[in-house]
């Protein structure tokens, strides 16, 4: 199978999470969350797919930030929202 590369990679920053303690709606919201997960374009901290209200996956729609990194320790991988791979 031949290796194809994202061409959304070349949207990733170096970024600093802007709310490292947790999901930035959720904290606003009071709502509880899963797991989060990391915008590499902009620094955004979003709850992940399993959880209730999908924070990351609305960032990534709603701005076109594709691309997000796990944000749980010992965690190491990178996931595109549009091509529905990890990266």
């Amino acid at each position: 199978m031949p290796v194809t590369v994202d061409p959304h990679l070349e949207q990733i920053r170096p970024v600093e999470p802007r709310t490292p303690t947790g999901c930035e709606e959720c904290l606003r919201m009071g709502s509880p969350w899963v797991h989060l997960r990391l915008c590499l374009t902009c620094g955004h901290v979003g709850c992940c797919d399993s959880s209730p209200l999908r924070h990351a996956r609305a960032h990534a729609e709603e701005v076109e930030h594709p691309i997000v990194a796990s944000y749980e320790p010992g965690e190491d991988w990178r996931w595109c929202f549009v091509d529905e791979q990890f990266v």
